[in-house]
């Protein structure tokens, strides 16, 4: 079935995660500003700035990494976290009506593009009739999905379907797909069952594979709004550690640090 943004068992996973660096959390300038993040890219990107730039810039950071994408979000608003690095806009707002939450975006930081995965066909048009393809069962990410397989033509949606499109949304399917929904983690993993998944840019790097190497089809980041983004609980904006991790995720260290690594596979967003 279909989920919500939030699946039943995240309380069960609330000891899910590793921690990495050292420091309190608090709201003195010179306290661990502490930010959850799942492992790639946005780990490596925190780390990276954690090792090489946060110490030029007064900045003492400690992270902690995340195995699935309600935990930052729980964690933040209950106060074990200072801010979060993970998610786009569409998932944020979802989040925030769904469980009552008053997070906000304080910058967005780069772009990790959806990819569509297969081990049977190259082309992702060139899909049998009958094909299963695996999807995210989370809301904004399903929609994510969906509006990627038409803007390649593969389905099409009702007009003006939103962020949140689902299966039912799907006004034409002339090669009559399947859709099977997983958990998002759980994707790579069904390669071997399906004719092909789209699949986050974490998870997929994550599983060894390249976005820009073994995607059929990879999002444009042109026009796109999964931007990942600083967020933190409203009323933190203007917190100095805040701003100062902010300014870092822009700056032009970090967008060639992004480049130089990823080669096209997270996209930086801007430069400072």
């Amino acid at each position: 079935m279909r989920k919500s943004v939030i699946p039943a068992a995240a309380v069960a996973l609330a000891l899910g995660l590793t921690a990495c660096g050292s420091g309190d959390s608090g709201g003195g300038d010179d306290d661990a500003l502490v930010v959850g993040a799942t492992a790639v890219p946005a780990g490596e990107v925190l780390t990276y700035i954690k090792d090489d730039l946060a110490e030029k810039a007064g900045l003492n950071l400690e992270i902690k990494e995340f195995t699935d994408y309600v935990l930052p979000n729980t964690a933040l608003q209950e106060g074990s976290l200072d801010a979060n690095l993970y998610q786009n806009q569409p998932y944020l707002d979802e989040f925030n009506k769904t469980q009552g939450t008053d997070l906000v975006s304080v910058v967005k930081a780069y772009l990790p593009p959806m990819g569509v995965y297969s081990k049977k066909v190259t082309d992702v048009t060139k899909l049998a009739d009958g094909a299963t393809v695996a999807v995210p069962n989370e809301t904004t990410n399903e929609g994510r999905a969906l509006k990627l397989l038409a803007a390649e033509g593969v389905i099409t949606l009702k007009e003006g379907a939103a962020t949140d499109a689902s299966p039912a949304d799907i006004t034409a399917n002339p090669k009559h797909l399947v859709f099977k929904e997983l958990e998002p983690a759980q994707l790579p993993r069904s390669l071997d069952d399906v004719d092909a998944a789209v699949i986050n840019n974490n998870y997929a790097q994550d599983a060894g594979l390249s976005p820009t190497k073994d995607a059929i089809l990879l999002e444009s980041a042109k026009g796109n709004p999964y931007a990942n983004l600083l967020a933190v609980r409203k009323g933190d904006e203007d917190d100095p550690r805040v701003e100062k991790l902010a300014k870092l995720l822009v700056s032009s260290d970090v967008r060639k640090f992004i480049e130089d690594k990823y080669k096209g596979s997270v996209l930086p967003v801007s430069s400072g």
